[in-house]
């Protein structure tokens, strides 16, 4: 069971007061849990991502370890644009979709 981090960025209150019952918050908006398992991670993702449908206002990042993903970490994010890892030449890079400004 690995360590699950949180960090939440405008969004409602009952995202504070949801994490706060689950997981320890160690700093304004950032929760942990050091030994959250698949199943209670996925629930958790899936109860965020039905209240980022109904208010879809600020931000949510969850960051986990993941062997199986590049450089080790899983990501997923609501809100903002989504970012993934991605290796280039053996350096593990940020990469997200370009604004449609540019």
């Amino acid at each position: 069971m690995p360590l699950v981090m949180i960090v939440t960025r405008d969004v409602a209150d009952r995202y504070r007061g949801y994490l706060g019952s689950i997981m320890l918050e160690v700093a304004p908006a950032v929760y942990i849990s050091p030994r959250m398992s698949q199943g209670v991670r996925s629930r958790t993702w899936t109860v965020l991502s039905h209240w980022h449908q109904t208010e879809p206002s600020g931000s949510v990042v969850m960051v986990w370890r993941d062997a199986n993903a590049t450089g080790g970490i899983g990501i997923a994010t609501l809100g903002t644009p989504p970012r993934e890892l991605v290796d280039v030449d053996g350096l593990w890079l940020v990469k997200k979709p370009l604004s449609p400004d540019l």
